[in-house]
């Protein structure tokens, strides 16, 4: 297993026992997977995806229990809906965890997508660009200790990895300016080139790049996505995290897939 493939985690399956999620990513650590990520969605529409994003295990609540049952896997949020959440909370629960969890934390951070969900939780929607660049420059400011409202402990000990996803212009200069990883899904391999230029661009040469994919089944679809993760590399991408979708058979393709990309 080359060390830049990683698993995006089904916690979106609520109908999931969800210890199913640490012995999953105990089987990504022991497959050679470089880490693990979990989704984020507070209160969605239902419907949304045929039912798929109607319910969401919390994410960091979720990294906290699949910290203690691992031991070396990387493990981060793709991605935290960030101008949902108060900042100060989100701090200290990173903080926490990647103490839990000897440093192995990436908090993956985005703006949203889904304007009912905003509407849904009293979030406005039309702000949360604005809302994201101030909430990971205060993020910043708490974990480097220079917060002057109040005393924020444990800080980390290490410079705790924020990742940006997405593909906009405004995610690349989020990204670039603010972030230590950026995120892309959804891009083929061409793609991901050219907006990884843009990244570089506009000032991101020391920011990681990396890229999502799905593979859900199937032969000639695990052929096209193993190759394409390894054109992704090609193109620039430092790692590449996988979803196998449901939960249902996911250990089994996310076994399978590892060994075709030997």
């Amino acid at each position: 297993m080359t060390a830049h493939l990683q698993v995006v985690l089904p916690d979106e399956s609520a109908e999931m026992d969800p210890h199913q999620l640490a012995e999953l990513a105990v089987a990504a650590e022991w497959l050679g997977y470089g880490a693990v990520w979990l989704p984020d969605h507070l209160l969605p529409p239902g419907p949304y995806g045929g039912g798929r994003y109607g319910g969401v295990y919390e994410p960091l609540v979720s990294l906290s229990f699949i910290a203690a049952r691992t031991s070396t896997i990387g493990l981060g949020t793709s991605v935290l809906v960030l101008p949902m959440r108060s900042p100060f909370v989100v701090a200290k629960q990173a903080a926490t965890l990647d103490r839990l969890s000897r440093e192995r934390f990436t908090l993956g951070v985005g703006v949203g997508w889904d304007r009912a969900e905003f509407a849904a939780v009293g979030s406005g929607f039309a702000s949360r660009g604005v809302r994201t660049d101030e909430a990971i420059s205060l993020l910043r400011k708490l974990f480097d200790g220079e917060h002057e409202g109040g005393v924020f402990e444990p800080r980390p000990r290490r410079r705790l990895p924020i990742m940006v996803g997405g593909t906009s212009e405004a995610a690349l200069r989020r990204a670039a300016t603010l972030a230590d990883e950026w995120q892309a899904v959804g891009l083929s391999p061409a793609q991901f080139a050219e907006h990884l230029a843009r990244l570089r661009e506009l000032g991101g040469e020391q920011v990681r790049a990396s890229s999502r994919l799905a593979w859900e089944g199937g032969r000639d679809e695990l052929a096209r996505t193993v190759e394409q993760a390894h054109a992704l590399v090609e193109a620039g991408a430092e790692a590449v995290a996988v979803w196998f979708g449901s939960h249902e058979g996911f250990a089994d393709r996310m076994a399978e897939f590892a060994q075709a990309h030997r």
